[in-house]
């Protein structure tokens, strides 16, 4: 049995999609969550344990990060955890080709077993994001969440290509000069950055 019923999910979710979502996408979701809570239960994915809960802050953010996003071909998901934003992206937008860059074994193995479950083509890069290749840049970086933002931030910088994006869920207390921001619906200090990155401008900072 489902952990929650796709039409509750699309209820959930749509004050993030706004009437983007699709009954494809709610099907997805729904079997995501299930994995979540399943897995959740033996390995901790998330602090988050009501299903509702994860449906709304790991799901909605991460759906309405993909919504507002510029156009990409690809975007790395920077230290992905539970697969937020990532994931959620890559089922709004099959278009782009989205790679999952998370160290901890056990999280990887969460992501790859999503991934297989899903039948997605999402990459999984299960170690540090600095031990990519230094050619390997994205059209979109993406980070929320991360362990030592401030450490995480200049690394992500580096892997956006020039005239991508960085995308950053955080908190209204550590928006980015630049950025564009979007309060985060049903959040008190939630925000969405979004920033146009260009090489010249980083060399000139």
């Amino acid at each position: 049995m489902a952990t929650l019923s796709e039409s509750t999910i699309a209820a959930l979710l749509e004050p993030y999609l706004a009437g983007k979502g699709t009954p494809a996408l709610y099907g997805q979701l729904s079997i995501y969550l299930d994995l979540l809570v399943k897995w959740n239960a033996r390995t901790n994915l998330t602090a988050i344990r009501e299903p509702e809960e994860m449906v709304r802050r790991h799901f909605g953010e991460s759906l309405f990060a993909g919504r507002h996003m510029a156009p990409s071909a690809t975007l790395l998901d920077f230290g992905s955890g539970a697969g937020f934003p990532g994931l959620p992206i890559q089922l709004l937008r099959p278009e782009i080709s989205v790679t999952l860059a998370e160290s901890q074994n056990k999280k990887a193995t969460f992501l790859r077993e999503v991934v297989r479950t899903l039948g997605l083509k999402t990459e999984v890069w299960s170690d540090r994001v600095e031990t990519m290749p230094e050619s390997c840049k994205f059209g979109a970086v993406a980070l929320r969440a991360v362990d030592r933002m401030e450490v995480a931030l200049p690394a992500a910088e580096k892997r956006v290509a020039d005239g991508g994006q960085l995308v950053l869920l955080t908190t209204s207390d550590a928006i980015q000069e630049g950025s564009q921001v979007i309060a985060l619906p049903n959040s008190a200090t939630g925000v969405l950055c979004l920033r146009m990155f260009h090489v010249e401008q980083s060399n000139l900072q």
